[in-house]
């Protein structure tokens, strides 16, 4: 680490970060609002969407969703308590989140099945490749790359668009009308959960990152950072794609 972080500034600022966090942010986020405007969240916003695409959609999303504690539960095992601040912060950011992501999947599970699809076909794991590789990415980041690393390409990009997209689709009521009001609130629970309550854990997970890698860090490791984050909304476009196939 060089040059000790800690946050002064408000978590949601970016301006609160140092300079290098500022630029990667920045230079990601073009991959980012490919994910978050992507044409099926703006079709699923309108209620515009046919059931075959929301169908691939839930089924697609559904490895990523169950496998996210288990990506932060690897992150887990890479941190000693004592060592830094930084490992102590993500120690309690993922014990934390790990219990909120099972929670999570039960709530996708809720949505799946009252939108129409089997839980044995959620369960088939029947997902085309281009959904696949999303999660493998995440498996072969939080295996192999350094804790900021892969918190970076998870915690930080995936559940950063996440939140982004779900507060689109959550813009208009379009969308939850199209539920039979008594199993309406279930069926939305997933999306509102992320585009309200979830929206700082993307934050938390940056000022984590900062926290282990300091106020300056390496431009080659600013680099590694870059492409696994870009990576994730890349594969997050390809299998959104792929969805809108029939």
């Amino acid at each position: 680490m060089r040059g000790e972080f800690s946050r002064t500034g408000p978590l949601t600022d970016i301006n609160s970060y140092p300079a290098w966090a500022k630029q990667l942010v920045q230079a990601t986020d073009e991959n980012k609002m490919r994910v978050v405007n992507h044409e099926l969240f703006r079709m699923m916003k309108d209620d515009m969407l046919s059931q075959q695409a929301l169908r691939n959609f839930l089924l697609a999303g559904w490895p990523v969703i169950e496998q996210f504690p288990q990506y932060m539960a690897v992150n887990l095992c890479k941190v000693r308590y004592g060592r830094s601040s930084g490992e102590n912060q993500a120690r309690r950011y993922l014990l934390h989140n790990i219990r909120v992501e099972q929670n999570h999947a039960d709530h996708w599970i809720d949505w799946a099945v009252i939108s129409g699809v089997k839980l044995d076909d959620l369960l088939s794991e029947s997902t085309p490749v281009e959904s696949l590789a999303l999660s493998h990415s995440c498996w072969h980041s939080c295996e192999r790359d350094s804790l900021a690393t892969s918190m970076a390409a998870t915690n930080f990009a995936i559940e950063g668009a996440t939140g982004e997209w779900s507060s689109l689709v959550c813009s208009s009521d379009a969308y939850e009308k199209s539920f039979d009001e008594a199993v309406r609130k279930k069926a939305m629970r997933w999306l509102k959960v992320h585009a309200i309550y979830d929206d700082t854990h993307p934050w938390e997970a940056l000022e984590i990152i900062c926290t282990l890698i300091g106020t300056e860090a390496e431009p080659s490791y600013v680099g590694l950072l870059q492409r696994r984050i870009e990576q994730s909304y890349q594969y997050m476009s390809m299998s959104l794609d792929r969805c809108l196939l029939n």
